[in-house]
């Protein structure tokens, strides 16, 4: 075993067979640690969004913060009433992309696509850096070294969900259920000493510097909207449920936006009630911590603990999600097809390698700075909201199924008001940064499009369309064997079919090989194969590992065994793209392959190019 095998399966452990991959499934309890964390973790920072407009408006201006959170809890249901629609009507999930694209149209799905990939990057850089924070301002002497503590997190989630969902939701339970429970002990203590009258009588007068006005209310009512940001990821992970998955999503996303909307609206009360004011280098949750519990009382720092686990595991939720959006992306060809493989332990490996990249460099650039990348979010998940919730109006509008009317208010009251906190989030911070995101989104749908055109574009070109059977070309036949070969197969195309007949003119005993990894159409393959090249036989390989490359590798070490003292060849078709760049998009079997026959002391392997 090679080095990086070694590191490899130390980081990430032994591969998993896939028909393991029902036994990866998450229970609901998990799949609320694993998909909710983002959601049910912006408790600790969306009150204390409202009241940083607020303050502005003076001490007087602050008792706003309640009726604004009432309605941002109104939306919140509408949305995760919606989005249980979502789940009923697609039970394979896919939540806003496919959702889009299926009822508005092609565009509209990729951009809803787009905004969703934004906002997910943006949630592991907001909630990474946030828990950093937590961490430097505990220990200052931390704080030169903050952009390489995130990128050490952001390491240790990737490889905790590259060995698996259910490894990544056994470990995030914990701190998930703590904060939640911490959390509802305070706000019970705190309603409590409310009731018994131990609180606070008036606000600190505060300086007026901007009157109350609807727009002032909207920006409010915008920042606390950050609450919702997550809301979206369990119906995206749809298919990480044990079966019955559908069911099983919805109870799910049933249970976070109570416990959201709760905890949510609890701890606004009590910040009204107790008079909390925003003060710098503190949080709201921690300001109002100490006002009910005191500063040197244990269950304070328990709690501040318990938020910076949850602030650095919220990001696992786009490490749940991201990679499965980029397997829809992927799999309809708007993305690198190797984004819709699965890795050794069942999952996306490469959208989770793919999305710490992505946050990675975005760390870098902010230097880390939560200040910095806040305006830049919300965009993406508020777009998404919009497009889905107008497609499954659309959807109604079509079906007419059983209480359709009623669906199709609730969906159009939710697409309604999220269009409105969209319009409000992108006017209040364009210039802020919200622009990049802007300009993102466009761009992003371009590139899609582009990756779209170049896979038509080699489909077409190896199109076996008004290709003859090539088994009547005739080729001389010996009783004993001098020169076999191996043809490879990965799909049949036209590459394919010249390989094959390069090894009619240079051998006398020729077998094709393929391998199923769980995807391949058996019967049909064999079907055309026998309609093509009869005169060859053709061998499956299964892999239940899917690799592709070490059951071929065993095959011909095997072949060459049964024909010693006589040289075989191996014969690897591969397309060339029209430019180097393109070949991004394809997987590099044929470079690996070579590497590992190399390795394996095969002598004679020869590549058989395609040009597109």
């Amino acid at each position: 075993m090679s080095f990086y095998s070694q590191v490899k399966r130390f980081l990430v452990g032994e591969s998993l067979p896939t028909s393991a991959h029902a036994e990866e499934r998450l229970t609901k309890a998990a799949a609320l640690a694993v998909l909710s964390s983002d959601a049910l973790s912006s408790v600790a920072y969306a009150t204390e969004e409202i009241l940083l407009v607020l303050v502005a408006a003076g001490s007087a201006a602050l008792g706003w913060s309640v009726p604004i959170s009432v309605a941002i809890v109104l939306l919140l249901g509408i949305v995760v009433f919606s989005y249980r629609q979502t789940i009923r009507a697609y039970p394979m999930g896919g939540g806003s992309y496919i959702v889009a694209r299926e009822n508005l149209g092609l565009i509209p799905g990729l951009v809803a696509g787009g905004s969703l990939m934004i906002d997910y990057i943006l949630t592991v850089t907001v909630s990474v850096s946030a828990g950093t924070a937590a961490l430097t301002s505990a220990i200052p002497e931390l704080q030169k070294w903050t952009v390489e503590l995130c990128l050490v997190f952001v390491f240790l989630l990737m490889v905790a969900n590259l060995r698996g969902v259910r490894e990544s939701g056994q470990l995030f339970m914990i701190p998930t259920y703590t904060f939640v429970v911490s959390i509802f002990i305070l706000i019970g203590i705190g309603f409590y000493q409310q009731a018994t009258g131990h609180i606070p009588e008036n606000y600190p007068d505060l300086p007026v510097k901007e009157s109350v006005s609807l727009f002032f209310v909207l920006n409010a009512f915008s920042r606390g909207c950050t609450a919702l940001t997550g809301v979206e990821a369990i119906s995206d992970g749809v298919l990480a449920f044990k079966k019955p998955e559908s069911k099983n999503a919805r109870t799910t996303l049933l249970f976070m936006g109570e416990i959201l909307g709760i905890m949510f609206l609890g701890i606004t009360l009590l910040t009204n009630a107790y008079h909390i004011v925003p003060e710098e280098g503190q949080t709201v949750v921690s300001l109002l911590g100490r006002q009910i519990l005191g500063e040197n009382n244990p269950f304070y720092y328990f709690i501040q603990v318990a938020t910076l686990l949850i602030l650095l595991l919220a990001a696992n939720t786009s490490f749940a999600d991201f990679p499965r959006l980029c397997y829809f992306l992927a799999r309809d060809g708007f993305l690198p097809r190797q984004l819709a493989l699965l890795g050794d332990r069942l999952v996306y490996s490469n959208g989770v390698i793919f999305l710490s990249v992505c946050a990675g460099v975005l760390i870098v650039i902010f230097g880390g700075q939560v200040n910095a990348v806040i305006p830049l979010y919300a965009v993406g998940v508020f777009t998404s909201f919009t497009l889905s919730q107008a497609g499954m109006v659309r959807r109604w509008f079509k079906e007419r199924t059983s209480g359709w009317r009623t669906s199709a208010l609730m969906n159009g009251i939710g697409a309604i008001a999220t269009t409105v906190v969209l319009g409000v989030i992108v006017a209040t911070k364009f210039l802020e940064g919200a622009w990049l995101v802007v300009v993102a989104i466009p761009l992003l749908v371009t590139l899609f499009l582009a990756i779209r055109r170049h896979y038509k574009y080699v489909a077409e070109r190896l199109s076996l369309e008004g290709i003859a059977p090539r088994s009547s070309i005739p080729r001389p036949k010996t009783d004993i064997v001098t020169h076999p070969a191996v043809v490879v197969v990965g799909q049949l195309n036209r590459g394919t079919l010249e390989a094959l007949d390069y090894a009619r003119s240079i051998a006398d005993e020729i077998v094709a090989i393929s391998v199923d990894i769980g995807t391949t159409d058996r019967e049909k393959l064999q079907k055309r194969w026998q309609q093509l090249e009869a005169d060859i036989p053709l061998v499956i390989l299964d892999s239940p590992y899917r690799s592709v490359i070490t059951p071929i590798v065993d095959f011909v070490s095997e072949f060459e065994e049964r024909h010693p003292g006589i040289l075989s060849t191996v014969i690897i078709p591969a397309f060339v793209t029209r430019n180097w760049w393109e070949g991004i998009l394809h997987n590099q079997t044929a470079v690996f392959l070579k590497a590992k026959l190399r390795a394996r002391k095969s002598r004679v392997v020869t590549t058989v190019r395609y040009y597109l």
